[in-house]
């Protein structure tokens, strides 16, 4: 596709990005370098770190605005300033076109995007936390206004759901999708070692394992798991995701936790194949993650995203592999990836065909299918706070599980994010999945209330 062409008859789109960490700093960085796109307003609880976004962006100091009231705000937007402020309703006073959640917030980023629809604009949803618990709700909400919400390009969620449905759209037929994890694990042969993220571990046999060959795959990827135990191999902002892409696509989970192999780029298709054929799938159309295994010298995955197709002519799969395409060991799937992963230096594109074009990068209808629930990994006690932090937004001793999308009830597990930062009433036991007779939740929770107009929505007959 010719970009140009595409973009050709939109319109410059001006953005307010909520939320300046990493992927806020990389977006607005990005739209100082573009025609279509800039970003005029950035928010964040410390005005002065939004402000600083800009500076680090290259936009000269007397061209940024730090403001406080909507009368401070209007006036720097119309001397043609870039705005910095930590309040949300003094941004969307203002006339930009799309508005980029990017706070990772659960409560904060449910009622960003109740309030950025209501003020009409399109919403660029990149705080998947939120999205895991009210994604759908919000989508259908900014529709019933003739605004559009969209997942964001550049990051993992809105890539795989573009891989996916372009192999769709070519006929393709579906086995697995997925990504890689966000670090490799880098294994050294000579030291047996592995480097995740400059964490390194010895793993003495692991060299052995170095190669799948004609081994049987369930047994080579628990051996692998066992032997880098160490590491963290499930983490929980990975299933967040796919619990994303799930809603967006309908492919499911093959198991809760998922099965998250270490294993190598060309080693894919084997893996996630069915059962029946020597994989480790029950079935086909599914979803998972795997863990980069690559030497320290080989390429990355680099965060990227894959889909493994059957490769129904056989002739014609022949040719692609002598090609270097990458084929199972009998032939039978293919390996199809994009190794990439730009965050906020790629978004715009999901800005420009929200505003532009008004369609979303996600779904045509986006429909729940998966929820992501806590399950506990100790004894909890009641009285204890389910504290959610640190880079990846977990939970200290609970992990993640993917489950069927089902409406909010007492006694049925809670949505991850739901009960992220509340205070237990009552003992979770090591293994129990947390529910929402199990929090206490105040009664002016966005989150919980755009949860529950989503079930009345979607799980009206229920």
């Amino acid at each position: 596709m010719n970009f140009h062409a595409y973009y050709r008859d939109v319109k410059p789109v001006t953005t307010c990005l909520i939320g300046t960490g990493d992927f806020g700093n990389s977006f607005i960085t990005q739209s100082e370098r573009m025609a279509l796109m800039s970003t005029r307003v950035a928010v964040d609880l410390d005005a002065g770190r939004a402000g600083k976004a800009f500076l680090a962006a290259g936009v000269d100091r007397a061209r940024i605005a730090v403001c406080t009231t909507a009368g401070e705000a209007k006036a720097a937007w119309e001397s043609g300033k870039a705005i910095a402020t930590s309040d949300v309703a003094v941004a969307l006073d203002l006339p930009v076109d799309v508005v980029v959640e990017a706070t990772g917030d659960p409560e904060g980023g449910a009622r960003h995007a109740r309030m950025s629809i209501e003020a009409d604009k399109h919403l660029v949803m990149v705080s998947k936390e939120a999205d895991s618990v009210v994604g759908p709700g919000i989508a259908a909400m900014a529709n019933a206004r003739g605004r559009v919400v969209t997942p964001v390009d550049g990051d993992q969620p809105s890539l795989l759901i573009g891989l996916v449905t372009w192999a769709e759209t070519l006929g393709f037929e579906i086995v697995a999708a997925g990504k890689s994890s966000e670090y490799d694990f880098v294994f050294d042969a000579a030291r047996e070692t592995i480097d995740s993220n400059g964490r390194v571990i010895d793993v003495p046999g692991f060299g052995a394992l170095d190669r799948l060959g004609d081994r049987d795959c369930a047994g080579l990827v628990a051996e692998r798991t066992r032997l880098a135990a160490r590491l963290p191999q499930k983490l929980v902002p990975d299933l967040c995701e796919m619990t994303l892409v799930s809603n967006h696509t309908g492919l499911m989970a093959d198991r809760a936790d998922l099965h998250v192999p270490i294993a190598r780029i060309e080693e894919l298709p084997t893996l996630f194949r069915l059962q029946s054929e020597g994989g480790l799938l029950s079935e086909g159309r599914r979803i998972d993650v795997f863990q980069c295994m690559r030497a320290p010298h080989e390429l990355s995955f680099a965060g990227g995203v894959f889909v493994v197709v059957r490769c129904t002519d056989r002739a014609t799969w022949r040719l692609l592999a002598h090609k270097g395409h990458v084929l199972s060991r009998d032939g039978s799937t293919a390996l199809l990836w994009l190794p990439r992963h730009l965050l906020g230096l790629e978004a715009a594109t999901s800005v420009l065909d929200a505003a532009g074009h008004g369609v979303s990068s996600g779904a045509v209808a986006l429909t729940p299918h998966t929820d992501l629930a806590m399950i506990a990994d100790r004894d909890f006690a009641a009285g204890e706070v389910l504290h959610m932090g640190g880079h990846h937004h977990e939970v200290a001793d609970a992990s993640a599980r993917m489950i069927p999308a089902a409406p909010l009830s007492a006694e049925a597990p809670a949505p991850f994010y739901l009960v992220s930062n509340r205070t237990l009433v009552r003992p979770v036991a090591k293994g129990e999945m947390f529910r929402l007779a199990d929090v206490e939740i105040e009664p002016g929770s966005e989150l919980l209330a755009l949860r529950k107009s989503q079930d009345s929505h979607f799980f009206a007959a229920a």
